[in-house]
């Protein structure tokens, strides 16, 4: 999976950077029912699988109290886009947010795409 990050009003360490890239690389196993319609053909050899873009900053930097860390992740997977944004006290607590978000939209959007190959199964199937 390729990831992007991008800060605002804040400093990017390594350790920082690990941490976003093992939440976020943790979602491709939800992504790989995809690659075999995808990937596999003419459609793309080569290509990652799914695209992320993370931004994480802080909102203001003068308040010390509430939830002023803010994290957004935009997902590209082939035919669906998804997006997650959350807010904390803590930068890391506010990635786990958006990656618990992401997987939940994931699983559901999974679930339709095995649904709607199932019933097209069925359909010729019956024919």
């Amino acid at each position: 999976m390729k990831i992007i990050i991008k800060t605002t009003n804040i400093k990017l360490n390594r350790a920082l950077e690990n941490f976003i890239e093992k939440k976020i690389n943790d979602l491709e196993k939800f992504s790989k029912i995809f690659h075999k319609k995808y990937f596999d053909g003419y459609y793309g050899k080569g290509k990652p699988r799914a695209e992320a873009w993370v931004e994480i900053g802080k909102t203001t930097s003068h308040h010390r109290k509430g939830p002023f860390f803010r994290a957004e992740c935009q997902m590209r997977l082939p035919g669906k886009s998804l997006r997650s944004e959350a807010l904390a006290k803590d930068l890391r607590q506010a990635v786990v947010e958006v990656k618990d978000e992401l997987q939940r939209q994931l699983k559901q959007y999974k679930n339709k795409f095995i649904a709607k190959a199932r019933k097209k199964q069925r359909r010729l199937l019956n024919k």
